[in-house]
């Protein structure tokens, strides 16, 4: 037996259960029904969860049994409604049933920020540390990004979603005020990382309007785009320029945020002496 088809007999029974325990916290009361008599088991009846999601009982009975049935991301979130499914347990049964994830959008994903997660971006000072989601939108920052980033090359200007887009400033800018010491080396992995999270967003408006705009704007962007190369993020060593303190080496991180899907926390550690005093001098200086 393959691994893929290991895999699913071994998803199928977790689904079953699920969508069962979330089935029975869900009471006809709740959504506006009649208790109806001999009800042997807590919570809503199978046809009464099909009924509410607009889906037939034969349909969401097998999908219940965990039967490998084809299921729509449309039929998904109608189900995650009835049973009152938060955000983690909409993903959780997304992945159960084999269908790809869609995100929150923009402007959803630029007020996820937690106080919390700000905290930890200020206690890296005088370190640059920002989040970024898979779209490389800028949805928080501390001090020492903003003084490092926030000249010409990136502004504040807003991309193509409304929201600073680290993306739209670096392939619109003129090449003498780019940041990026080695643009050439830098834009083809960020657009390889673009390129393997979009796989995962095909069709997703935000998507599709933020690579159209590139496309449009940047004709070194839509070539790369078109090559097709994939690559997750990771650890990297990346040379910046600044006007004020002249050129740094800093080692990339990214770290996942739980609660936050596709969004990284990316911190920026000087990688030598020189780029240490550079970032300290240019954190005193601002």
């Amino acid at each position: 037996m393959t691994t893929l088809a290991v895999t699913q007999q071994r998803r199928r029974p977790e689904l079953s259960a699920f969508l069962r325990a979330r089935r029975a916290r869900v009471t006809p009361e709740d959504m506006g029904m009649a208790p109806g008599l001999r009800r042997r088991t807590p919570g809503l009846r199978r046809e009464e969860v099909a009924q509410l999601s607009g889906v037939g009982v034969t349909w969401y009975t097998w999908l219940e049994q965990g039967r490998p049935i084809n299921a729509s991301a449309q039929v998904l979130d109608a189900v995650a409604r009835t049973l009152r499914l938060d955000r983690p347990e909409r993903e959780h049964l997304y992945h159960l049933a084999e269908v790809p994830y869609e995100p929150e959008t923009a402007a959803e994903d630029a007020a996820a920020v937690s106080p919390e997660i700000q905290g930890i971006l200020d206690a890296l000072v005088p370190q640059p540390a920002v989040v970024y989601n898979a779209r490389y939108d800028v949805l928080a920052t501390n001090t020492t990004y903003d003084l490092l980033f926030d000249v010409d090359a990136l502004g504040r200007e807003a991309g193509p979603l409304g929201i600073r887009n680290v993306l739209w400033n670096l392939f619109t800018v003129p090449d003498l005020e780019c940041p990026l010491v080695d643009k050439r080396l830098e834009l083809p992995l960020m657009v390889a990382q673009l390129r393997g999270a979009y796989g995962r967003h095909v069709g997703e408006p935000a998507w599709e309007e933020l690579v159209r705009r590139l496309s449009e704007a940047s004709p070194y962007f839509a070539e790369l785009w078109r090559s097709g190369d994939v690559m997750p993020p990771g650890t990297r060593v990346k040379a910046f320029r600044h006007e004020a303190v002249g050129e740094i080496r800093m080692t990339s991180v990214s770290l996942s945020i739980n609660g936050m899907p596709g969004c990284r926390i990316v911190t920026y550690t000087p990688n030598d002496e020189a780029s240490r005093r550079a970032i300290a001098a240019l954190y005193e200086g601002r």
